[in-house]
């Protein structure tokens, strides 16, 4: 007759990480098996009845004990070597269907769908699936870029972001742009409310009732808007905003002004008001690079929180609601928040020359610091919590 085990000796770190996998709703079964057996042993409970509670063999549970006495949780659960479940799918047709979802297409079709793999290939929908999820393959999904052919594209960038980085002393840093042919949709009938259980709902069709052009200037160091709408968007507008700027921006601090290449901005008249105001300092963005000027993404905001599901019977009702938007992004202002880190910049610590490789513009240069530029309800960044002026004072 055979003596019973001694109790599995655990320290208290051990037990509770078995504890922790054994209530895990997410870990492989057969991890949190092993955990409430070791469990078990370390309370006494003998080899045979261990067994049995987790339907497996008294031999099976001398092993894990033996296993966890020699390595502690170090590789806990990992299947050893020759052991454990065989692959059903056969490697060389997983081969094959990684190579033909990455170097073919369909005849007749754009790209390979779950249904014409499985039959080219001889293997089920939801193996296809399973196979494309876990190597990341997304054949029905394509990514838009563009690339801009400004040939000071490196050193506008480099520009455009030092002064989100480092602004200078005693001037404001406004990001410029408009906001065009916004439009004040009426619903032809009333929606109705949102109830437990349903969304509200929106009529399909509209009647529309004017558009309306906002010129904004977002202050980058508070995150408060200067807006005003207007009914087009010609350089005579430009103007009038810019003058509106001049009048709110405090005497005495220079401004520096972000905008794109739009043909307004860059008008003879507004080039000589701003030679004639010489506290004014125009930074273009790149060509095709508008996304860098950070009002854009207030753009965003504004569309998605106060534009797309209003219902506008007139165009007044559109500018009211575009004006009350401003206010209240200006009494809780979201400020620029700015993460210097330069992640795996392969150029750092380099000096480009001339004739150099040039930035790759979707992974290089001051881009990947522009990733991490977002604006957020948080603490204001460095540049904005000193002694610098607000353009809009609460």
């Amino acid at each position: 007759m055979s003596h019973a085990a001694p109790a599995l000796e655990l320290t208290n770190a051990q037990r509770d990480e078995l504890l922790r996998i054994s209530r895990s709703q997410t870990l492989p079964h057969r991890q949190v098996r092993r955990a409430l057996a070791l469990l078990d042993a370390a309370d006494g409970v003998a080899n045979e009845e261990n067994a049995r509670r987790r339907g497996v063999r008294a031999n099976t549970v001398r092993v894990w004990r033996r296993e966890f006495a020699e390595r502690g949780l170090e590789g806990f659960g990992a299947v050893a070597p020759g052991r454990g479940r065989r692959p059903s799918i056969p490697q060389a047709v997983i081969d094959r269907i990684v190579t033909l979802t990455t170097t073919s297409r369909p005849e007749g079709r754009t790209h390979w769908s779950c249904s014409s793999m499985a039959r080219e290939t001889g293997v089920s929908r939801s193996t296809v699936n399973r196979i494309w999820r876990e190597l990341g393959l997304k054949p029905h999904l394509t990514d838009s870029f563009k690339v801009s052919n400004d040939p000071r594209f490196d050193e506008k960038v480099a520009d455009v972001v030092g002064l989100y980085v480092d602004p200078p002393e005693h001037a404001v840093v406004l990001c410029v742009d408009e906001k065009s042919q916004i439009q004040a949709l009426d619903r032809t009938q009333p929606g109705l409310p949102m109830v437990p259980g349903r969304a509200g709902t929106m009529t399909h069709d509209y009647k529309r009732n004017g558009t309306t052009t906002l010129f904004a200037a977002l202050d980058v160091a508070t995150g408060r808007v200067i807006g005003e709408c207007m009914g087009r968007h010609r350089h005579d507008e430009y103007l009038r905003f810019l003058r509106t700027i001049d009048r709110t921006v405090p005497a005495g601090l220079d401004v520096h002004v972000i905008a794109d290449n739009y043909a307004t901005h860059k008008h003879a008249a507004v080039r000589a008001w701003i030679g004639a105001h010489p506290r004014f300092h125009v930074h273009y963005t790149p060509t095709s690079s508008s996304w860098l000027n950070q009002v854009e993404h207030w753009f965003g905001d504004l569309e998605r929180d106060a534009i797309r599901r209003g219902v506008f019977p007139s165009l007044e009702s559109l500018v009211d609601s575009i004006n009350r938007y401003i206010e209240a992004n200006n009494r809780n202002p979201p400020p620029l928040h700015v993460d210097r880190q330069r992640r795996d910049h392969p150029h750092q610590g380099q000096t480009r020359q001339r004739g150099a490789q040039p930035l790759n513009q979707k992974r290089d240069g001051p881009l990947v610091l522009m990733r991490h530029c977002r604006r957020r309800h948080r603490a204001m960044p460095h540049h904005a919590a000193d002694d610098r002026h607000s353009i809009l004072m609460p």
